[in-house]
């Protein structure tokens, strides 16, 4: 796809115009919140509105009237993720990737003449059953991990400014997970919406929590494998830590090989998600042991020749260090497992997406020198990209390393507001608590960040 080009068709229609606010959805089940995409802040499903129309797991009020905006030629500030890129660097938003995709782009005509109030079926969902999960990311919260709920439970929040992870904020938003034995309202809009929203899906990814340990997970799988006359064309995809026991992981690939071998489906495509190595990993991914997971990428891609594994990279203040590493081990699995039988080409990708929240995890309270070690690795990605004959396809794309360079925008960006004081104490009272709490030992693990640990602490 043509990047500019599609650029300049989305500002034919509005500077602000993005497909993705129709043709893409995140629903929390959970919690009952959905948003276009991950970047838009997520808003509250009414359950006024779920109980006349299931669609509106998608379809709300709220999102309409941003739709309306961006139809008007204005730029809804919740999206401004993708506008910070574009005002502030030469690198393409995800408003173009994401609207640049077969799938989004081919219904622009159909979206700019529809009217704004009407209902759209998405062709790409994305839905969280549960936040049911085995691990406790640093930047993740209780939303969407259950573990994370049992530790402020029985800790409180983070003695951070923000009062990291408070429970008592989620009560008052309304955000509190449902228990995973609780009836849910929005899992049950879900499935009275499915039978439809499956016939027109282009692409259906299951996330989390952890959705191996979701029993509506296989429900789902169980439904396609039965029902794939309906849409055999679907592109499938899950996401999974790929910590959960190996049992687990052996019944998704036996599932995969059904509707993979029987052209059940499209393409399947695993995601997965880690932004360092070793230790240093393990110590940001709190439950994750990165041997197994990097093992368990290379079982998945030795048992399912046709699957892409993608890999994606919430980088943040702890991913710096080791990240160049990352892509040395990535780039190793893309090399052994690399055959033209892959749905996407390559064996793995990596997929690098900075964090904005929370904040004191954000690479921006990062010293000068640290950042441009995002520079370097994003560099051994690019001479990893080139091919030293024509037959090597096996490197980093230019998306991959386009996304890696923009982190690296951010982090030099002082355009972007950001109380770099504020947020580097209250990094040391995270750090501080979190090794208490968890029995871990940051300096140790990260000896690179002891100075300025040191000094806000």
């Amino acid at each position: 796809m043509n990047f500019p080009e599609v650029k300049k068709s989305l500002d034919d229609t509005g500077c602000g115009f993005c497909l993705a606010k129709w043709t893409q959805v995140t629903m929390h089940l959970g919690i009952g919140l959905t948003h276009s995409c991950h970047h838009p802040v997520q808003h509250k499903i009414p359950l006024s509105e779920l109980q006349r129309n299931p669609t509106a797991l998608h379809n709300t009020k709220y999102k309409k009237e941003q739709r309306k905006k961006m139809l008007d030629g204005e730029r809804p500030s919740e999206c401004n993720y993708c506008w910070n890129i574009e005002d502030t660097s030469n690198s393409y938003s995800d408003r173009v990737f994401k609207s640049a995709e077969p799938w989004s782009f081919n219904q622009m005509d159909i979206i700019k003449n529809m009217d704004w109030r009407e209902d759209y079926n998405p062709r790409y969902v994305e839905v969280s059953f549960s936040n049911t999960c085995n691990f406790k990311c640093s930047y993740c919260g209780p939303q969407y991990s259950s573990k994370w709920v049992e530790e402020i439970e029985h800790h409180g929040p983070y003695p951070t400014s923000t009062k990291y992870n408070n429970l008592e904020d989620l009560k008052q938003r309304d955000e509190l997970p449902y228990k995973h034995h609780e009836q849910n309202p929005y899992v049950d809009a879900f499935w009275e919406w499915w039978p439809d929203l499956y016939k027109t899906l282009h692409t259906f990814r299951i996330t989390g929590g952890e959705p191996l340990l979701s029993k509506d997970t296989f429900k789902v799988l169980e439904y396609i494998q039965e029902n794939w006359k309906e849409n055999p064309n679907l592109s499938l995809a899950i996401n999974t830590n790929l910590g959960v026991p190996h049992k687990l992981i052996e019944k998704l690939v036996e599932i995969a090989k059904d509707l993979i071998s029987n052209n059940k489906v499209r393409e399947f495509i695993i995601f997965t998600s880690v932004e360092a190595t070793g230790e240093q990993a393990e110590y940001s991914r709190y439950g994750l042991n990165y041997k197994e997971f990097m093992d368990n990428i290379d079982y998945i891609c030795t048992e399912l020749p046709k699957v892409t594994v993608n890999v994606m990279a919430a980088f943040n203040a702890l991913s710096v260090f080791s990240y160049d590493k990352l892509v040395d081990d990535i780039y190793k699995l893309k090399k052994k497992h690399h055959n033209e039988k892959r749905y996407w080409k390559t064996a793995v990708q990596l997929d690098t997406s900075y964090i904005r929240w929370p904040m004191h995890l954000s690479v921006k309270i990062l010293e000068p020198e640290h950042k441009e070690l995002i520079k370097q690795a994003a560099r051994k990605a690019f001479n990893y990209g080139i091919s030293i004959h024509s037959y090597v396809r096996y490197g980093y794309t230019m998306v991959e390393i386009q996304k890696l360079k923009r982190t690296y925008d951010y982090a030099i960006n002082d355009n972007v507001e950001f109380d770099v004081e504020k947020n580097r104490k209250d990094f040391a009272d995270f750090i501080t608590e979190y090794d208490k709490r968890r029995d871990v030992d940051f300096v140790r693990t990260f000896p690179e960040l002891k100075k300025l640990y040191d000094r806000y602490k």
